[in-house]
């Protein structure tokens, strides 16, 4: 249960009920973290916005580097709700999720390319406090994905840290998608 109480359908006014709508449309179900930051509404509408904005520019990296490096940030942060949505939009994306189990033994698994490997380890120094980014990280980074890789990288790991971090603080846990796999691809 979150530490604050999401708002109920019942309670939404009809900007919200749409939301809601478009949401459960979509996932399944209404996300958790969308009732809670439903208190303040335009910062909803700011995140909806930016979410789908950055969802149709994020196609330089293929799809596997970019939701590792941020499933790797949700499980760093400890946020229950991130890890199981994100596997669940892994799985639907047709990646393999089996190889999550070995996450924390990327850097000597073979379930993980040598580029899948370098964007794990980003997504750890990127995360760490304080942070432990190297000049030599981000040069490997640049020849390995290109400037503009390396940027949408880089803003996919920040960007998880913001989300993860807001959920967790938030006390907001997972609703169970990665089992009900819910989102429909339609």
């Amino acid at each position: 249960m979150p530490r604050i109480p999401g708002i109920p359908t019942k309670d939404a006014g009809p900007l919200l009920r749409l939301i809601y709508r478009f949401a459960r449309r979509r996932f399944g179900a209404v996300p958790e973290p969308v009732t809670v930051s439903a208190h303040h509404m335009k910062l909803t509408l700011a995140g909806a916005r930016h979410e789908l904005a950055v969802q149709k520019a994020s196609k330089t990296l293929a799809a596997s580097v970019r939701e590792l490096a941020v499933y790797r940030v949700a499980q760093q942060v400890g946020c229950s709700w991130c890890v199981d949505f994100g596997t669940m939009l892994q799985r639907l994306d047709g990646l393999d999720i089996e190889r999550l189990r070995e996450i924390d033994k990327y850097e000597t698994s073979p379930a993980y390319s040598a580029r899948e490997r370098l964007a794990i380890a980003y997504a750890d120094a990127m995360t760490a406090q304080p942070m432990a980014v190297t000049d030599d990280q981000v040069a490997v980074l640049e020849r390995e994905l290109g400037r503009a890789g390396l940027v949408e990288l880089t803003h996919a790991i920040a960007h998880e840290n913001e989300r993860a971090r807001f959920n967790h603080a938030l006390g907001i846990t997972d609703q169970g998608f990665a089992e009900a796999c819910r989102v429909s691809r339609g």
